[in-house]
Order: structure tokens, then C-alpha cells, then sequence
């Protein structure tokens, strides 16, 4: 019906199928006919809704269609928003292009037929990303977002503590603590704040014919600094065993950076990301324990929650040596 109301002309749906992955909100393939009119012909949509669960610093899903609308706008590669109701349905969802191409981060760290040129997507990545950090506040349409952080890196380093403080007992570790007191007295100086996807990853875009074909996953997005991106990027927890491939598991950090400042963003050298790169762990680290105290209070019986926990180690060993190697 909302598609009919939008369109004005009659739709058949030929798909609907839940989409693999989404464990905030859920995907489901949407293939329609249009009878006539404008319109008229085969369409490949995504519909995107709440799922059963949800993440309290989520985006509502109104809040992301004005984000990716934000992004599109700006020339991000992101699915082009289409519609959003605006009768207050239940669950909340918009409707999207669909975009071809794989995500899954494991196949596009190490399937060399889906990524042929890597050093040329770690370029796009970054110049994609240099066109997000164009948007910066007041932007119209953003408000939501509320007003951008004073000091990003301190504001963070706040957060995170807060968070650990949540968990209790559960939120008690050592190696996290010591590596938010490192952040704390390194933090780096205030700069103007941008539009981040918080969440800029690889297993969050989508890649086809070897090329960036679009950026997912935008309920995390606010103001911030923008190495915080890049930072996030290039933290090992997302290179899917490929160490050396700093870019994401992808490709070199230096095509990524050249990337970035050919669209316009900052000229960054790798040394300048560490310390968004130690956070990035830190965070990881605290939504894991998060993650595994749903399953631990019993709020979410999951064994892949329970699993996430396992993770930390990993992510401790990292917030350790980050900081030594500069």
C-alpha cells in the first residue's frame, strides 16, 4: 500500500525475502512489478525494519533514512533511500534501491577473483569516506544528531567508562581501564567536527566487479573526528586475518589515505590514526563484554553472544602493544 500510495500506479511484489545478516534490523528483498506510469517495469528494493532486538545508541530507522539521504546527497555510494512512511507504522521501516555485490568480510580479504586490484578499492574506500567527512555541522535534516562533542577524543574515553561501569562486575577489567587512561593522556587536540559512519568497515560495504558499490549500516553515525573513521577502518580487529593488509584486510593503508585526501579529505599519514586505532579495540572490547551480558543475565539466550566474549584477548593484546609501537 505505501509503495502504491508513492508510486500511483498498482505494484506486484514477485520477492519478499528476508536478507542474511542484520542482527539490529532486519533486510528483506523486495522485487516488484510496476503496471505503469513513470515507474513502470521490474524493481529491486530492500525494505529495512526493526528487528526483534535492538542497541540503545541505534539510530531509529527514520533517523537512517535521513542519514543515508544526507549521504547520497553528498555523493557517498550508498543505496539510494526511496520512501520512509509517515503514518507511524509498526515496526518502523524505509524502502531503498538494492544494491549488487558481496559484503561478507572474510571472502573480501582473501578471495583475490572478488578483489583484483586491491590497492584500487582501498583508494575508493578512502575517497567514499572523504566525501562523507564533507557533511559537518548544522546540517538540515540532521538535528537528531544533536550538537557535535566538544573534545571527541575525552568524550569517548567518557562513554566507554560509563559503559564498563553498566556492566557491574561483568565490566571489570584491567587492561581495558589502562587503556582508557592511555587515551585520556594522549588524546589529541579538538578538531572541527564531521559526519561519521561510525561503523566504516569492512563487511559493512558492499563490493561488485572488484568496485565499492555501497556503504550499509548506518544506525551508529554522529558528529565526531573524522580519524575516528579511518581509525576504526584500520584496526586489526576488522582485516580478517590479514595483518598486512592494513586498508580493512583489503589493501595498503597508503592507497586508502590517498584515496581520502583526493576527495577532499585531511592528508593523513598512518602514525596519526594509532591512537583512533587503540579506541577502536577499546570499543570492540566493551561491546563484547556488552554483547555477552545479554546472554550471561539471561536477557537473550544466544550462543553466538555468549561466544562474542571470547574475542577480548584478542583485543586486549592489541590496546597493549598499539601505544609501544609508536
Amino acid at each position: 500500500r505505501l509503495i502504491q500510495n508513492q508510486i500511483g500506479a498498482p505494484v506486484e511484489i514477485v520477492r519478499w525475502e528476508r536478507l542474511s545478516g542484520g542482527a539490529i534490523q532486519e533486510n528483506v528483498a523486495c522485487d516488484v512489478r510496476v503496471a505503469s506510469g513513470a515507474m513502470a517495469g521490474e524493481h529491486r528494493w530492500v525494505v529495512r525494519t526493526d528487528a526483534a532486538s535492538s542497541v540503545d545508541v541505534s539510530h531509529s530507522r527514520a533517523e537512517e533514512f535521513a542519514l543515508l539521504t544526507a549521504a547520497y546527497a553528498a555523493g557517498v555510494r550508498v543505496p539510494r533511500p526511496l520512501w520512509l512512511p509517515d503514518d507511524g507504522a509498526s515496526p518502523a521501516f524505509f524502502v531503498m534501491e538494492r544494491v549488487p555485490g558481496i559484503a561478507a568480510g572474510h571472502r573480501l580479504a582473501r578471495d583475490e577473483a572478488l578483489v583484483p586490484d586491491r590497492a584500487a578499492l582501498a583508494r575508493e574506500l578512502g575517497a567514499n569516506l572523504g566525501r562523507l567527512h564533507h557533511i559537518a555541522p548544522p546540517q538540515p535534516g540532521l538535528e537528531f544528531l544533536g550538537p557535535p562533542p566538544l573534545d571527541p577524543a575525552r568524550e569517548r574515553v567518557a562513554a566507554y567508562r560509563a559503559d564498563l561501569d553498566d556492566l557491574g562486575d561483568a565490566g571489570v577489567n584491567p587492561v581495558l581501564e589502562w587503556g582508557l587512561r592511555w587515551c585520556e593522556l594522549n588524546a589529541p587536540a579538538a578538531t572541527p567536527a564531521v559526519l561519521l559512519h561510525r561503523d566504516y568497515r569492512t563487511g559493512n560495504y558492499l563490493v561488485h566487479d572488484g568496485h565499492l558499490a555501497a556503504v550499509l549500516d548506518w544506525e551508529f553515525a554522529g558528529w565526531g573526528d573524522p580519524l575516528e573513521d579511518i581509525g576504526w577502518f584500520f584496526a586489526r580487529c576488522w582485516r580478517f586475518g590479514q595483518g598486512a593488509r592494513v586498508a580493512g584486510g583489503i589493501g595498503p593503508a597508503q592507497a586508502f589515505l590517498d584515496g581520502y585526501a583526493g576527495a577532499g579529505g585531511r592528508e593523513v599519514t598512518v602514525e596519526q590514526t594509532r591512537y583512533w586505532q587503540v579506541m577502536a579495540h577499546i570499543r570492540w572490547a566493551v561491546i563484547a563484554l556488552q554483547q555477552a551480558e545479554r546472554h550471561r543475565s539471561g536477557a537473550q539466550s544466544s550462543l553466538e553472544l555468549a561466544l562474542t566474549a571470547h574475542i577480548v584477548p584478542e583485543l586486549e593484546w592489541e590496546i597493549l602493544n598499539l601505544p609501544e609501537a609508536q
